[in-house]
């Protein structure tokens, strides 16, 4: 099975994707543990190349040919090995990011993602989660963190709002796929209506 976390800098993704990884783990599953853009060597080389500098380094439509390069080393080199060899892989952000980031919060190029995507990777999750929290919460968890932030969480509320917008509309549109967790409250509170969700869709 192949899970990706998602949503808006800032909603808890990465640490609810930990926090399954280790319970899946705990309880007796092979899990690979991976991210986007990166995982592979050559990924994380075009992460640099994405996140770092000024906001208006790449053009929309530069960031999905980079994202794709990436995206398309990472499966090849990591994720469908570990699945080929029988692991859970779990990646903090996947194709959907495209869809969200450039398709439709930095430019209304969702087509274009759709279609690249179609040509050169043609692969989705099996379950995604999206960690939904209001734009002001996520903008203040941000503005706490030490030196971790890149160029997308710098582009102001109204961009961060047009990312929650699009992965709402996500979770509308592939509804059996894309579900959407609360992410207020707790880490611990939270966690559990994100384990309820994977367990369910695992069977267990």
């Amino acid at each position: 099975m192949f899970i990706t976390f998602e949503g808006i800098g800032g909603c808890g993704k990465s640490t609810q994707s930990k926090k399954v990884v280790e319970y899946l783990r705990k309880i007796g599953h092979e899990v690979f543990h991976t991210r986007e853009p990166g995982g592979s060597p050559g990924a994380e080389e075009i992460r640099r190349l994405i996140l770092e500098g000024d906001g208006n380094r790449w053009s929309a439509e530069t960031e999905i040919l980079l994202f794709n390069a990436a995206r398309r080393d990472h499966l090849e080199r990591l994720v469908w090995p570990a699945q080929k060899s029988g692991k859970i892989v779990i990646s903090d952000r996947f194709v959907d990011s495209t869809r969200v980031y450039q398709g439709v919060a930095r430019a209304d190029l969702r087509g274009l993602v759709d279609e690249l995507h179609t040509l050169v990777i043609n692969y989705e999750a099996d379950l995604t989660l999206v960690i939904d929290i209001d734009v002001k919460t996520a903008m203040e968890r941000m503005s706490l963190r030490s030196g971790e932030q890149d160029r997308f969480d710098e582009m102001g509320m109204k961009f961060q709002q047009d990312l929650r917008d699009g992965y709402l509309s996500l979770g509308k549109e592939f509804p059996e796929r894309c579900i959407i967790v609360d992410g207020l409250g707790p880490q611990d509170e939270v966690f559990s209506r994100v384990k309820a969700v994977v367990m369910k869709r695992l069977g267990t």
